[in-house]
């Protein structure tokens, strides 16, 4: 394969391991932060608990991609965590305290006041995690303040009007599939109904921010010239509206396992459409296109793209051969707690 070809095949797994991502450990981020809502002793116990077989994996995903565009994009990788360094060393600590708060929760069951702690800590380091991903990537969307002396910006530049509509997606949209899942796996009636209901209520908020997303985005980014010289390009995001409506539809059935795997394919089809509208860039600039960097300009050389394809060849199969059988194991309906796992 030519080096033109592998960068173009690495530049796609790039996007897809985020669209995964995004997509799998987005309900397990909504219902973290749903720890703060669902305060009783006995849902936080199952809420957590439902939690604890799975968090990990999905994990995966995120340290899998940035593995990538550290061995593939060197020069990406460079750039963006210096960029984004408070954010991006934020997110890094969020997910630590997640771990920590899950499996602390359990080993303090003798304690209900620490288990609460335990709880608020999930809770906020979710959101954390949720708003500050979302941020990042709104502002990758955007354009970054990056010339050929590097980044210009600030932490405060980050916070700009599109990258908070973005992250306030990422948390609302996290919100409804983690209370999807929450319904799928309560042990009782109480417990599903509650979830339920809030997976029902976060839905019109994930309709409105998306809404407000959409009509922005060609006004803030360059997202959409990719779709205006493909026109057929746009089945990419008119399946993730489809699947929204779907995600309702599955909702009011109370089929909750069908309205979450809607959700999560919602969430990660809207990255992929991002990502297509990115390409060739991964880290525009705002300043002037031609400090971009693209697919072409910050990978690595011809041999160390081909030798990690294999390797992914080889290896990714049984990453989602673990994946499948640890949700098949660990989200049957209805069966609560999964603490005993540890």
């Amino acid at each position: 394969m030519s080096h033109e070809l592998l960068q173009v095949i690495w530049f796609a797994l790039w996007g897809l391991l985020w669209a995964i991502y995004f997509g799998l450990d987005g309900f397990d981020l909504g219902s973290g932060m749903l720890a703060g809502i669902f305060r009783e002793d006995e849902e936080q116990h199952h809420l957590i608990g439902s939690l604890a077989p799975i968090w990990d994996g999905n994990e995966v995903w995120v340290i899998t991609a940035g593995g990538v565009t550290f061995a593939a994009f060197p020069k990406l990788y460079a750039t963006m965590f210096s960029s984004l360094y408070l954010p991006l060393f934020i997110i890094l600590f969020g997910l630590m305290f997640r771990a920590v708060a899950i499996e602390f929760y359990h080993h303090m069951d003798y304690d209900a006041g620490w288990q609460k702690i335990w709880g608020w800590v999930l809770s906020v380091a979710s959101f954390l995690v949720a708003f500050l991903f979302g941020v990042a990537f709104g502002n990758i969307f955007q354009g970054m303040l990056l010339d050929a002396q590097g980044y210009h910006g600030t932490v405060l530049s980050l916070l700009n009007p599109y990258g908070l509509l973005t992250g306030v997606l990422f948390v609302v949209a996290f919100l409804m599939n983690g209370a999807s899942w929450l319904a799928h796996k309560a042990p009782d009636d109480g417990f599903r109904a509650k979830a339920d209901t809030f997976a029902k209520r976060m839905w019109p908020a994930v309709l409105v921010v998306a809404a407000a997303w959409l009509v922005y985005t060609p006004f803030a980014t360059r997202l959409m010239e990719n779709y205006l010289k493909v026109p057929a390009l746009f089945v990419v995001p008119a399946l993730a509206v489809v699947l929204l409506v779907l995600t309702r539809v599955y909702l009011e059935k109370g089929r909750h396992a069908l309205a979450l795997l809607m959700g999560s394919l919602t969430v990660g089809i809207t990255v992929v459409a991002a990502v297509i509208g990115l390409f060739p860039n991964m880290f525009p600039s705002r300043i002037d296109p031609a400090y971009s960097l693209t697919a072409f300009n910050s990978s690595s050389s011809h041999y160390t793209l081909q030798f990690m394809f294999w390797v992914v060849v080889v290896f990714l199969p049984f990453v989602l051969l673990y994946q499948i059988w640890a949700y098949r194991l660990f989200g049957r309906q209805g069966t609560g707690s999964e603490a005993g796992h540890y």
